[in-house]
């Protein structure tokens, strides 16, 4: 080979290297508000048959962290809103959380976990929120990061803070007339000085799926990438998705409060399965197939061309029975898989072919379901199937819903088998004032499936139910303590 072909070679392959870079990782949210959580060990067996590298946690759960041990996936660790107060307030709160969470769990290369971010709060700006987190987000994230440089982790654990989508918005729905609320332009200077000076990105959710519920002028071909939709036009920017639309709206509301350059984590997106019009498998298997082929197609935004975001994380990995439904019913089914680790429909996350593998070797109560029983008088059914739905996971029965369309006294059974599950299949759980019978054949009607949970342990169960109460709990504690001996 002559050697004036040398450094021809050398500059077309730092170039390759340089492009391969800027392609931005995609990652998953793994969240466990579900009433019978998949073992966390089964989790991250899902996680890596699916050569998914990057996961983020919305707690520091000690089922879940050691779990993650040896598996050499980045993890974001989360601190819940209602610990945001009592670190704003303490120093010390903050390095003994640090230390519990973070230090204890640290991979320096070796078997530990490769804690990657500490995220501090859970969307502490989202506008149903009110003002209740402002106050203590910025005294939070400082001194959790003063905790870090203690502990030695500068710089190899980096603090963010998670931006709801409707902290940005453009009343005439064009990104150059994009800004952040009012009531948050001081907040986020702070914050936004904090993640610059500390090399931090910036982590935000975008939600095509609730922007066509709000916006009647967003239609569903422009959230799904579909080339057909009729193109939105901002001066001599022309936007073909609601992604773009969405990412440069912010683009431009970091620009006008002086950060313009600053790097992007898409920290939530997904696509919801049910309990919703348009919420559907198909759909979330278009919307999440074209979100993936934009993100690795390095082209950009119209404002920030070739300069995707550095990572994006999917919402979310599995469905949760427990989730608030207060914005939705479709809440509850964000997950690419079902709660038991099934692929609801087929995409492709870097494991090197179009179909998902499953959660093997899962564990279910026995199979069988709690039924309204025909029988009996049937006139207060429907009143004892909404007393089951206050507690239980009715969401699929909503119009749009995969159970939407099975007719009456079915949707009544669908109420009373959720109920039944949700509580172990306790026998008196399916009693509902002698209108339920518990039976051994499956009532599941086309899409509509009547679940058997997950078995879980009794300490499992107990972990989950207590777990942010003894946390928060503890910590109060620990700042009165401190306040006391000061």
């Amino acid at each position: 080979m002559s050697l004036n072909l040398c450094p021809i070679i050398l500059f077309f392959f730092f170039f390759f290297i340089l492009t391969i870079s800027r392609v931005g990782a995609i990652g998953i949210n793994w969240g466990n508000t579900a009433s019978h959580p998949l073992p966390p060990p089964k989790v991250v067996e899902l996680l890596k048959s699916n050569n998914i590298t990057k996961v983020k946690l919305f707690d520091a759960d000690p089922l879940v962290l050691p779990a993650l041990s040896g598996s050499n996936i980045g993890v974001t660790v989360g601190i819940p809103n209602t610990m945001l107060r009592s670190f704003n307030s303490s120093k010390k709160a903050a390095e003994s959380w640090v230390h519990d969470n973070v230090t204890r769990y640290f991979s320096n290369g070796g078997s530990g976990v490769r804690i990657e971010y500490v995220a501090v709060g859970d969307e502490p700006f989202l506008q149903r929120y009110g003002e209740q987190f402002h106050p203590f987000v910025i005294g939070a994230a400082t001194n959790i990061q003063a905790a870090l440089i203690k502990a030695n982790l500068e710089g190899k654990v980096r603090v963010v803070v998670p931006c709801s989508f409707d902290a940005f918005l453009s009343e005439s729905n064009l990104p150059s007339k994009g800004h952040f609320r009012s009531d948050l332009n001081k907040t986020m200077i702070q914050l936004l000085t904090f993640l610059s000076k500390h090399g931090s990105p910036f982590f935000v959710t975008i939600s095509p799926f609730v922007t066509i519920h709000q916006n009647k002028n967003i239609s569903l071909a422009f959230s799904l990438f579909k080339e057909t939709a009729h193109p939105h036009n901002d001066s001599h920017r022309t936007y073909k998705n609601s992604f773009d639309l969405s990412y440069d709206t912010l683009i431009n509301a970091l620009s006008i409060v002086g950060f313009p350059k600053i790097d992007i984590v898409v920290a939530q997106i997904g696509w919801p399965t049910d309990g919703a019009t348009n919420a559907t498998p198909s759909i979330a298997e278009t919307f999440m197939k074209s979100l993936i082929n934009h993100l690795h197609s390095k082209l950009g935004t119209p404002l920030r061309p070739q300069d995707p975001p550095i990572e994006t994380y999917i919402f979310s990995l599995l469905d949760e029975d427990q989730r608030s439904i207060t914005t939705g019913n479709f809440e509850r089914h964000w997950g690419v898989f079902t709660f038991d680790g099934q692929a609801k429909y087929q995409v492709d996350f870097g494991q090197g072919s179009k179909n998902l593998v499953n959660a093997q070797n899962v564990e279910y109560l026995p199979s069988k379901w709690c039924v309204v029983n025909n029988n009996r008088d049937l006139s207060n059914a429907s009143a004892r199937a909404s007393e089951a739905c206050y507690v239980a996971d009715c969401t699929a029965l909503s119009p749009g819903g995969s159970c939407f369309n099975i007719s009456w006294p079915g949707n009544i059974s669908y109420a009373f088998n959720s109920f039944y599950q949700q509580h172990d299949q306790r026998t008196d759980s399916c009693d509902f004032g002698g209108l339920g019978l518990i039976t051994t054949v499956d009532p599941s009607v086309g899409n509509c499936r009547f679940s058997v949970e997950l078995h879980t342990s009794q300490s499992d169960s107990l972990h989950r139910a207590c777990y942010f109460q003894w946390t928060t709990l503890l910590t109060t504690i620990l700042v009165c303590l401190l306040r006391f001996t000061l």
